[in-house]
């Protein structure tokens, strides 16, 4: 799979500097990216074949926990064209405030 704004997940991470979390959630993320662009998915239900945890939202809407369910991230799957755009990321109690189906592209990273 292809994913676009690799650099917002960076960009996240570079946020929580002098956080507690920074570490952990960089490797979580890594981890993520590196599986998701190894990853062969054609429908929803490869993702959670993938991720059990993840939580399909709409035909293309896929939320990821990052960190034991500390923090969220919304990325839209193209699956004909295998592009993942990463959408949205942030901590779960931000993620309680988007409307998941309709988020723009980054509009609020919030750490």
């Amino acid at each position: 799979m292809r994913i676009i704004a690799r650099k917002t997940l960076k960009t996240f991470v570079e946020s929580l500097k002098g956080n507690k979390d920074q570490k952990a959630v960089k490797a979580a993320l890594d981890s993520w990216f590196q599986e998701a662009v190894n990853a062969e998915w054609a429908t929803p239900a490869q993702v959670l074949a993938s991720y059990g945890n993840a939580s399909i939202v709409g035909s293309d809407r896929v939320v990821f926990n990052i960190k034991g369910n500390a923090y969220r991230l919304v990325v839209a799957i193209d699956y004909p064209r295998r592009i993942i755009f990463v959408k949205w990321l942030g901590t779960h109690a931000a993620y309680d405030k988007i409307d998941v189906k309709t988020v723009p592209y980054a509009s609020t990273i919030r750490s």
